[in-house]
């Protein structure tokens, strides 16, 4: 006689991205490793479940050309990578970490004016705090930025 296996829900995974942000660690406990940028108070916390296991200053976008919120994935990490857009280019930008579309976390040489909104919409870090978090997360952590 063959036993019936007891249907169980399937997990839904996370989209790539959303929209939607959340300001509760342990609504994200379950992501492992993640990364959390409070805009408002212009700083990156690492996470390894609801335990937040680094923190950084950091330079976020200005009014004018503001951060993306919500909840985002890395999608590829650079050592080194040349930027550049309307007004700017940047040659060697180091550790550069992609999560939407141009917006990226990355180390920054061309200013150390940390705690003030300054980019043109990146996470900017200073260098070696770039490093430290690229060689801690990997593609597909999840980064949710918020408010």
């Amino acid at each position: 006689m063959t036993e019936t296996p007891t249907p169980t829900s399937t997990p839904t995974p996370r989209p790539a991205f959303s929209w939607e942000y959340s300001t509760d660690p342990n609504e994200l406990a379950g992501e492992g490793r993640w990364i959390d940028i409070d805009l408002s108070e212009q700083r990156v916390r690492a996470y390894e479940g609801a335990e937040p296991v680094m923190e950084f200053i950091v330079s976020t976008g200005t009014s004018a050309h503001p951060t993306v919120t919500g909840q985002f994935r890395i999608y590829v990490k650079l050592r080194s990578t040349p930027m550049s857009g309307p007004g700017y280019y940047l040659p060697g930008v180091p550790f550069t970490m992609y999560f939407y579309k141009g917006y990226a976390l990355h180390g920054t040489y061309w200013h150390s004016n940390f705690g003030v909104p300054m980019s043109h919409g990146c996470v900017n870090f200073r260098t070696s705090d770039a490093e430290t978090l690229f060689n801690w997360a990997e593609v597909g952590t999840l980064v949710n930025v918020h408010p």
